[in-house]
């Protein structure tokens, strides 16, 4: 058998090799806050009427994504997530978050209803 069929996957030194090999950063870099524009949604759809605000626009690593998303339910209070690059946070927060975002030195604009 050649070296690539018979690899390694677990060692009792570092573990599953596997898991590292996909835990590595994909090496995508944040832009600083005055080079970026965020956009605020509001949305209800999917959510049983209940309201959540979205940012939309944000080049940011997944760690940097993270913080600025628990930096911002803190200011509000509230719950939120990060998905697929979206920072969902609960409720209708528009104007709050706008105001910590700009205070961060990113470009906010509003969007939708």
């Amino acid at each position: 058998m050649s070296h690539e069929e018979n690899r390694t996957v677990w060692s009792s030194t570092e573990g599953d090799l596997r898991k590292k090999a996909a835990a590595r950063p994909a090496g995508k870099s944040s832009l600083p806050p005055d080079q970026q524009t965020v956009y605020l949604h509001r949305e209800t759809k999917g959510r049983g009427g209940k309201g959540v605000t979205l940012l939309k626009g944000l080049a940011l690593n997944e760690p940097d994504l993270a913080a600025l998303a628990k930096t911002l339910k803190q200011a509000c209070g509230t719950g939120g997530t990060v998905k697929d690059g979206v920072i969902e946070i609960q409720g209708e927060q528009r104007e709050k978050i706008a105001e910590v975002l700009r205070k961060l030195g990113y470009k906010v604009k509003l969007a939708g209803g």
